[in-house]
Formats: structure tokens, sequence, C-alpha cells
């Protein structure tokens, strides 16, 4: 069986990995999840129990993410009589102590998914789960039932931000952790080095040669003072050194023996471009959250930095192995990977964060879907597509509006409880799905506004409302996609809009553009300006001609 690599999947991510077709056993050298726990919210309630019961604990809620339904109980039955003892025995103890409630049906739901990618894990494979300090040690509890304590490695704190000065009444919450679990003692391992820090280099390190090469002045004497053959004299000095007379004679002919000056004791001369760096502790300081202007931000609330998953991958895997994210969210780790050289899956349950993937591969990568890479469980024809909107509008608004190259606006990117609905907050963009950005002349931004309608039956009022919207946020142009065919009068009030004169392309397009799911997908695009990332291209393509040149382009 050949295992499928470099592949989104919209999926609830167990049934992906339950599935042997998809996922046969010990396939993958590294997981890494992120899976939703929204405490980000920072919502103290009196745990309440679902049967109706107050609970004597006070804890952070998962918000409305979480419930004990039916496939809580469910899943809660299947561990409990599955094959592993520890795992039945953790959860039972857990759900004495916190109660039937939100808290314990994010557990139960991840305690299933652990045990899926324990199957799929390699022996010499690593996992580390990101979670915060809300249900840590729950989720400890549970990995050390699943790998076996022994195979904990580290638990790492990942500061977020500097801590803020408005807490009063308790510290400041503002770290993540992240659990390393291996699967056997044979795991993949890369030693990390960080640099050194400046003051340390400036202390230490405070001697430099002519081209500028700094070194510190090390100690040559040996510790072990009962060492006959290693005890001469070498400049003028006796002691028990660490090296042969031979090699102190060949540092110092290569000028790496200093002596200050005659009588005192020789120093070999440590560059500090030879030195590894520090080992890299199982605090990471070092890498700030993702700032607003980066050019990685997606906009996705729990998006994690490049840095982070960077780091990760190269400690725990080598070029070509296979790296799996279940709770793929914007596609960090997967964007990670593939800039590594690594193979990768990722799976998310919302068209929302495929979208968001599927844009954040193409702008960091310029990696196209369905050529570089395949996304399983979307609509590939009108019937799937209208299967789609009938089941839930909002994913199919944001699959649609992903097939033009543009990026959802509408939803929120909440965390999401697999098997549920996906949150947003359709409504409050007054008939916006997204806008496409792209630049004109002399650098001004401009954008295409992007509607998206569901139903089966659109009039021309859908066209005459997006005029109106485009007016209202002056927006350039439009398009508006839709499952069938435009009647005549939409066309005809689309063609009568006219067209926008783009000046640095210097060329006309419909000023509003009806597009169907079905020309979508035979490739049959909007005519639009390029993207403001194809347009920056541009201009640095334009910037290194000569002047006259680059006139004639930009006229």
């Amino acid at each position: 069986m050949t295992f499928q690599t470099n592949r989104l999947y919209y999926e609830d991510n167990l049934e992906v990995l339950r599935n042997y077709e998809h996922f046969p056993s010990e396939t993958v050298d590294l997981i890494y999840l992120d899976p939703p726990f929204n405490s980000a919210r920072d919502y103290n309630v009196l745990f309440r129990d679902e049967s109706g019961l107050d609970s004597d604990a006070q804890m952070e809620a998962f918000g409305d993410t979480w419930h004990w339904t039916q496939q809580s109980e469910t899943l809660y039955a299947e561990l409990l009589h599955g094959n592993s003892r520890q795992i039945a025995d953790v959860l039972n103890a857990i759900r004495v102590l916190v109660g039937t409630n939100q808290l314990m049906a994010y557990l139960v739901m991840m305690t299933a998914r652990l045990v899926a990618l324990h199957r799929v894990l390699k022996p010499t494979g690593s996992l580390y789960l990101h979670c915060d300090p809300t249900a840590s040690h729950y989720l400890k509890l549970i990995l050390d039932a699943i790998f076996g304590s022994e195979h904990f490695r580290n638990e790492i704190i990942w500061e977020r931000t500097n801590a803020k000065g408005q807490v009063t009444r308790n510290l400041a919450k503002n770290h993540d952790v992240i659990f390393y679990y291996v699967k056997s003692e044979s795991f993949t391992w890369n030693i990390v080095y960080t640099p050194h820090d400046p003051n340390y280099v400036e202390k230490f390190y405070k001697y430099a040669d002519p081209d500028g090469r700094r070194y510190q002045l090390d100690n040559l004497a040996n510790p072990n003072k009962k060492r006959p053959n290693l005890t001469y004299e070498f400049l003028g000095v006796m002691r028990v050194w660490r090296w042969t007379k031979d090699r102190m004679q060949e540092a110092y002919n290569q000028g790496l023996i200093v002596q200050v000056k005659p009588g005192t004791v020789p120093r070999f001369k440590r560059y500090l471009d030879e030195q590894e760096g520090n080992s890299l502790s199982n605090v990471w300081t070092d890498i700030p959250p993702v700032q607003p202007n980066a050019k990685e931000r997606t906009g996705y609330p729990t998006q994690k930095p490049l840095a982070l998953l960077e780091r990760i991958i190269q400690m725990s895997s080598n070029p070509g192995d296979m790296i799996l994210d279940p709770f793929s969210g914007c596609g960090t780790a997967v964007t990670a990977a593939h800039k590594l050289g690594r193979r990768w899956v990722g799976i998310d349950i919302t068209h929302l964060a495929i979208t968001v993937m599927k844009h954040q591969l193409e702008q960091q990568l310029g990696l196209k879907a369905g050529v570089d890479y395949h996304v399983v469980g979307e609509p590939v024809d009108a019937g799937g597509a209208r299967a789609l909107a009938l089941q839930d509008r909002h994913q199919f608004e944001w699959w649609a509006i992903s097939l033009v190259g543009a990026r959802p606006s509408g939803g929120d990117g909440s965390a999401v409880a697999p098997g549920a609905r996906a949150k947003g907050k359709k409504g409050a963009d007054k008939g916006i799905d997204e806008f496409i950005p792209f630049i004109e002349k002399n650098g001004k931004p401009a954008r295409v506004l992007v509607s998206v309608k569901s139903g089966d039956n659109p009039s021309v009022v859908a066209v005459r409302d997006l005029r109106g919207v485009m007016e209202r946020e002056q927006a350039a142009m439009g398009v508006l996609i839709i499952l069938t065919e435009p009647t005549k009068p939409m066309s005809v009030e689309a063609v009568s809009a006219g067209f926008y004169h783009s000046e640095i392309w210097d060329e006309d397009y419909p000023l509003i553009q009806i597009a169907t799911i079905s020309d979508l997908l035979e490739g049959k695009l909007p005519k639009l300006p390029k993207s403001l990332t194809g347009a920056l291209m541009a201009m640095q393509r334009i910037d290194r001609l000569n002047p006259e040149d680059k006139m004639d382009k930009l006229l």
C-alpha cells in the first residue's frame, strides 16, 4: 500500500486516522498537534455538570465549543472497554474528578485521537502536543497512559508574549505548554543550538583578530596532575598540559596559542564562530508570536509562528520524513514541513481552515492545489458543491471563495469541535464574503469584492446588491459566485455595469462578473488584475530594470 503524502483532508481527523487506507500503521515520523482548547477566551465560569447539577469546582471553561453529547458518551464507553487498562483507569478517574461536562468532552475527544495518532506513528517517531495550562495536566496523564510515562521527554514552555502590566489578582498568563513524547527509545533527534547572548559574547569573547574574528583565551592546563607523559616545559612554563608537546607546538605554529608576556601561562584561542552555541533548553523565550505586520500572518486567531514549527521539525525529523498535523488550522506546520524538505499531511474539519491553508501554501511557497498537492474531501463537481451547500452554507461559501484565490472574512476562525459545525459571522459582513487585494499605479491598493450565493435560484437582485455594496465599500470590481447558470436579467445587469480600467496593467476588466461553480471547477476564472502578491513581484522585476525601461513599464 502506497502512503499518499502532501495532502490536505477536509474531514473529522478521527475518521481519517482510523482509515487504514489513508493511514497504515507506523507511517508517520513526526506529529505536531495544536488542538482547539478555547481557553484563550479566558472564560472563568462555575462549571456546570451537563446533567444539570452544579460542580463543586471552578475551572476555566472551554466556551461554546465542547459539550457532552451522545457522541462523547459513545467514545467514552469505547475507550473504557478498549485494549488499554491504563487509558480506561485514567479517563474514569478524571471523570470522577471533573464531572460530566465540557472539559470531559474535550478530554474524551482528545484521548480517542491520541490513541489513533499513536498507531500511525513510527517506532522512531515523536509527538508534540501544543496546549495551554488550562488542561495540560489532564492531557499529560492521558499521554502517559497512551505512550508510557517512560517515553515522556520534555514539557516545553513557550513564552508567547511579555507579561502584561494590568494583572492585579494573579500572575500573567503568557505561555503555552508543548508536551514532547516519543514512541520508543530509538527516536530521531537532532541537537539544536541557540546563539550566544550578546552580553555573554562581550564578556567572554572580548579579544579579536585584526580581521574582527572574536575569541577567548582558554585554559591549557590538565586537571589531572598525575600525567607524566604530559608534563613538560613549554614557552618557559612547566605544567601538566592537556595536549602532547608535538600538538602544542603545532597549535603554536598555527597562531592558536597565545602567551600574553614572557613567563605567563600560554592559553588557547577559542574562536566564537567555531562554537555551536547554547544547547536549547525546555523554556523557549526567543520565538515571538506572529506580529500584525508579519508576512506569514493569515489572520487566523490561533496561528503559531513559522519559526516555532521549524524548530520542532528540525529537532525531530530529517529531510524526506513525513509530518502530520491533524488539527491544521491555518497550515503553519505543513508550510514549515514543505520548506524544510519534508513530506506532509494536514487535516481539518472546516473549509475555512482548508481555504486559509491553500492560500498560505500558494502565497508562501507558490504551491497550487491539484498540482503540487491534493485536497481530499472537497467537492469536485456541481453536484458535490450543491450537497455541501445544503449541508452547511457557510462551509460552501468558504470553499467557493477559495476557487478564485480569495481568503475568507466571514468566519471568525474559532476552534471547532470535530463533528460540529464551524461558527461564522455571516450577516455582519453585509454581503461581503471576501476581498481580493491587488495593486494599482504608484502602489495604490485596490480590491475586488467577492460575494457567494448558495441558493439554487439567484435573481437579478443579487447583482444589484453586489453593485450597491461595491459602491459602499469603494471596491474596484465585484465577482458574484453562484451555483446555477445566471438568468438573462442577471447577465444583462452585470454587463451593463461597464468596465474597470487598471492603470498599472493598462487593461479593461468587466466591473461585475458572474462565475458559476461549474465554470470555476473547469478552470474558467474571472478576469481580474494580478493579486497583490503578483503585482509586488512584478514591481520588483520592474525595479531591476534600467530607468528608461522602468518608466515604460510603469506607464
